[in-house]
């Protein structure tokens, strides 16, 4: 049984950008965990402590990471859309320049 791509694949005019942007991206989520991580091994006391609707920080700050990493991922895609686009017409349009 052969197996097969679900989609058809094709050139990636984005990859660079991709790498680069997924990799800031990583870096500002990274920074903001580790203030999380920090918090919770210099001074755990404070997660207990109520910072929003009787909700304690560590639960706010746990929600806003999850919050975060999903807008990331939205940001992510728009941008990486966007640039592919740019991209392939880009190449298409170079593509017929030298076909003509």
């Amino acid at each position: 049984m052969l197996h097969e791509p679900a989609a058809p694949q094709g050139k990636d005019y984005g990859t660079a950008y991709k790498t680069k942007l997924g990799l800031w991206m990583f870096a500002i989520y990274a920074v903001i965990y580790i203030g999380f991580v920090t918090i919770n091994l210099t001074n755990a006391k404070l997660m207990e402590k109520p910072v929003f609707l009787g909700m304690n920080l560590a639960v706010v700050y746990g929600f806003g990471l999850i919050i975060l990493a999903l807008v990331q991922a939205l940001i992510y895609n728009a941008l990486c859309t966007r640039k592919e686009k740019a991209l392939k017409a880009a190449d298409t349009a170079s593509d017929t320049e030298v076909q003509a």
